[in-house]
Order: structure tokens, then C-alpha cells, then sequence
């Protein structure tokens, strides 16, 4: 008998769950509470495309490699799609710096290390209508899922059967053997669970940015400017990060992200005027956004709330519930600012392709999936809320007057800034090693972590800045002070005593 899979949400990852369980021969079906895509082209998707349940639809998006070689691998008609769609890819020689590529010699496996960059609405489009042409798979839109069908055993054990939801034509119930939440970061059939007397496990701190976002377009017969060189288009001030994201048929989005405590600039950069002027005092954004080659199309998006989540749906060895798995947002809540959410959509939705294929008891499958995600995923996770931290530590230390490193901390920042990111600027190798743990190719730290690999980025340390004068990027931007000064904002206003900052 054919295993039928309901999947709450036809997002990134509703749509990444179909693409791995539905060649298995399974009967899978999406149901999604918006309505379907508008039809036409990308810039009809853009501008009519209306998403309530995906908050960060118009914010910068990417694949990394683990998502677009698992595409590549099962589904190169996609990839031939989104490309056809003017769906952008960032090879790995564009990650090298002007004096790598002067001896730049193209191994195989560069090839694997490609970022997929477009604006979401083109690549949320584009999967969908792929996924609509796989023979087993149905995505319903205009499902509103309400809440879980449970079914309690006379030992107390807890499965997940279906689910009860609404149309525009009254109350539906729906059931099936496999239910996947993929309903995102608002997604509370959790605590519904809980409330049924299941243990979930959660885990959460806040990123401590905000994101902001415009895009623009840039005029008839003009190109972008180069991405490799000096300034690069992307940089970190401490109280500002900052990048370019390519996007589709002549389109490209800035992100701006600013740490939650730096109130002035929170207020000021939606103005869409304070955005372009910020972008006129950074060099690297600077040609982007120059009126003679490219004007905005949008607002400017802001976007908050964004909190670093972990769900254990396995505590103690014991399963939330029978026949029910969590992916994406909604079990793992990431930082955009790494890029890695759809990729751990995809990851999670292919593993449990796996499980599924592996066993049909329950309890397995339940216990295979769980460790499977902490193998394959925690590592980025925990990585990520690290290198969070650190940055809002150095947020807090430009807001707080007198401010004076311990020595821990400047050996850290020097490893970092003298002793790392010189290596990778340097040695091709080593940038080509440390780019397979940022693209979740294998663990984020396995290339650093290498005898040999440590000696090299030691070696480079110890020549000094003066020896690596050449290596170092230029300054990214003006001081904090110099940019409140230029916006006409208070550069005073959040500071933070020092016996706070303590």
C-alpha cells in the first residue's frame, strides 16, 4: 500500500519535502493557506505574489551548495528551470580576491561550491511549478491547517493521523499516514502537542540584528559593477553589516543588518532616503546604487523577531508524538544572515526521505530523524549562535564610551582578523577548504581543525600585519561616529555605561 504524507506549508520547505518524497512513489500532498502564484513572470511573482505566511518573502535569499547539489543530483530539470527563469549562480572563483585569482588554477570540485542567488518570490515560484508536474504530488492552496488529528493510545502514546483545517468553503479534514510540519516560524501545532501531554524541547536565544532590505533594478544596458575587488560589496562595521545580494533579470536587493540595541539607526533606516545615503558612505555599495546605473523598486523591509530556535521533538528517547515530523522553520530557526535556512530545509527533508525508506515502525523512525538532524545540522547551529554572540559583544563594546578589551578578547579578534581572514585571502587551498564547511559540504570547523590547515593560518599570523599589508581589505566603511554624523542622527543616544556593559 502506497505510504500517503500530508505537508502543512507550500514554501521553501514544503516545496523541498516534495521534491525528495515524491520520487519515492509516495502520495504526497501540500496544503498552503495563500493562494497560488499569479501567472506570468518573475517580476509578476514579485509584485503580485501575496504570501501572509511567509513574513521574509521579499528579504535577500540564496541556496548554498548542499541544497543545489541535492537539486542537481535528483532534480536537474529545476536547475535547468530556475536558470531559464534568470535565476543567478555565484561560482567559486567569485569568492577569491583580486591576487588569488592571478593564479587561480579551476580544480573539479570548485564546481560543487556555487551559491544560488534570486529573489525568493522567483525561486519559490519556479519549484512550485515543478513540484505541480511530479505525477504523486498535490499542492491544495487556500487550506488554512487549524490544528493536528491525534489519535492517544491506551498506553498513553500520542499519533498524529491528520489534520482538521478550513476553506473557503467550510471546515475540512484531511488524513494520512506521515504528517510533516513545515508551516514555518509562526507554526504552533507544537504546542498543541505539548498540550496533549507530549515533552518538546526547545531551545532559544535572540540573533540580536534586525534585517533591512531594498531592491533594485538596474537600467536598460548597464551591468553591475564587478564583485571581486577593492572595496567588496559586503563588509562589517560591528554596529553595521552589509551586502549585495544578485538576483534575477537585471536585479539585485541590499541587505543592511543592525544590532538590536542601536535603536537610532533602527528608526532611520527604513526611510528609504537614509538607506540610499547610507549606501552612498559605504565604498562597496557605492557604484550599486548610483542613480545612473540602477534605481529602487522597492521599500525599504525590515524585518525582526529573529530568534535562534532548536526543537527537540525526541526527549529522553522518547518521541513528541507517532507519525509526525517537524522541518525548517519550524523545527530549527536560523540567522539569515548565514544563509543556511533553505539548505536546512532541504538536509532535514532528504533525511527523512532516508528514514522513511529505512523502516516503517514508528518509534525508529522517529529516533533515526531525530539523530540524523542533530548530526547533520547542530553543528551549523551551534556554530552560528557562537559567532552571534561574539558579534553582539562587539556591538555592545562600540556603544560603551572607554571600552577596553580584555586580552583574551584581543588575541580572539586578532586570530580572527590578522590570522584567519588573511589565510583565506592568501591561499587558495585554504579558502577553497574553509568554503566546503560554509556551503554544509562537511562540519563548519573540520577544515580548521586540521593539523596542517592550523599551521598555515599560524604561519600567516605570526608574518605580521606589516608582511600582510597587502592581504588586508580596505576599511568597509566610516567609524559609527562618522556615519551618525552624516545621517544627522544622535551618535550619543544608545550609548551604554560602562558598569552596564559589564
Amino acid at each position: 500500500m502506497t505510504e500517503s504524507v500530508l505537508v502543512v506549508g507550500a514554501g521553501i520547505a514544503g516545496l523541498c519535502s516534495a521534491l525528495a518524497l515524491g520520487p519515492t512513489g509516495r502520495e504526497v500532498t501540500l496544503v498552503e493557506r495563500d493562494a497560488p502564484p499569479p501567472e506570468g513572470d518573475a517580476d509578476a511573482a514579485f509584485r503580485d505574489w501575496k504570501r501572509t505566511g511567509v513574513g521574509h518573502l521579499r528579504q535577500s535569499h540564496a541556496f548554498l551548495a548542499r541544497l543545489s547539489l541535492l537539486l542537481k543530483a535528483d532534480h536537474p530539470r529545476l536547475l535547468e528551470a530556475l536558470a531559464a527563469f534568470g535565476v543567478r549562480e555565484l561560482p567559486f572563483e567569485a569568492m577569491l580576491t583580486e591576487a588569488q585569482r592571478k593564479d587561480y588554477r579551476p580544480e573539479p570540485t570548485d564546481a560543487d561550491l556555487t551559491i544560488i542567488t534570486s529573489r525568493r518570490t522567483t525561486l519559490e515560484l519556479v519549484m512550485r511549478r515543478y513540484v505541480e508536474t511530479l505525477p504523486n504530488v498535490t499542492i491544495r492552496s487556500g487550506v488554512f491547517a487549524r490544528r493536528l488529528i491525534t489519535r492517544t493510545a491506551a498506553d498513553g502514546t500520542l499519533s498524529v493521523v491528520g489534520l482538521a483545517g478550513e476553506t473557503s468553503e467550510g471546515p475540512v479534514e484531511l488524513y494520512a499516514d506521515i504528517v510533516l510540519d513545515a508551516a514555518g516560524k509562526g507554526g504552533d501545532f507544537t504546542d498543541q502537542l505539548v498540550a496533549e501531554g507530549a515533552t518538546v524541547r526547545e531551545n532559544s536565544e535572540s540573533a540580536g540584528i534586525l534585517y533591512f532590505t531594498r531592491h533594485y533594478r538596474l537600467k536598460p544596458g548597464r551591468s553591475e559593477p564587478p564583485r571581486i575587488g577593492n572595496p567588496p560589496p559586503n563588509g562589517d562595521l560591528g554596529f553595521l553589516k552589509f551586502g549585495v545580494f544578485p538576483a534575477d533579470n537585471g536585479c539585485f536587493s541590499i541587505t543592511m543588518c543592525a544590532p538590536e540595541i542601536e535603536y537610532e539607526i533602527r528608526k532611520a533606516i527604513v526611510n528609504p532616503d537614509v538607506f540610499q545615503a547610507m549606501t552612498t558612505m559605504l565604498p562597496g555599495l557605492r557604484p550599486w546604487t548610483d542613480p545612473e546605473l540602477a534605481e529602487p523598486t522597492t521599500k525599504v523591509f525590515g524585518m525582526g523577531d529573529l530568534q535562534a530556535r532548536w526543537r527537540d521533538l525526541v526527549v529522553d528517547g522518547k518521541p513528541a508524538a507517532h507519525g509526525y515530523f517537524a522541518i525548517g522553520d519550524n523545527l530549527i530557526r536560523t540567522n539569515p544572515l548565514y544563509g543556511r535556512g533553505c539548505s536546512f530545509a532541504a538536509v532535514a527533508a532528504y533525511q527523512l526521505r532516508d528514514v522513511l525508506d529505512q523502516s516503517a515502525d514508528p518509534v525508529e523512525r522517529a529516533l533515526t530523524y531525530h539523530q540524523a538532524i542533530q548530526t547533520e545540522l547542530k553543528p551549523f547551529f551551534d556554530l552560528m549562535n557562537k559567532q552571534d554572540r561574539a558579534a553582539l559583544r562587539r556591538a555592545k563594546a562600540a556603544l560603551t564610551p572607554g571600552y577596553k578589551p580584555s586580552l583574551k578578547a584581543r588575541l580572539a579578534r586578532s586570530f580572527a582578523e590578522d590570522a584567519v581572514t588573511i589565510a583565506l585571502r592568501c591561499d587558495t587551498g585554504l579558502l577553497r577548504q574553509g568554503m566546503r564547511g560554509f556551503h554544509m559540504l562537511e562540519h563548519p570547523e573540520a577544515w580548521i581543525k586540521k593539523p596542517g590547515n592550523m599551521a598555515r593560518i599560524l604561519m600567516y599570523w605570526a608574518r605580521g600585519r606589516k608582511r600582510n599589508a597587502s592581504a588586508y581589505p580596505p576599511k568597509p566603511g566610516p567609524e559609527r561616529e562618522e556615519m551618525m554624523r552624516g545621517l544627522g542622527l544622535d551618535a550619543q543616544a544608545d550609548m551604554i555605561p560602562a558598569r552596564q556593559a559589564a
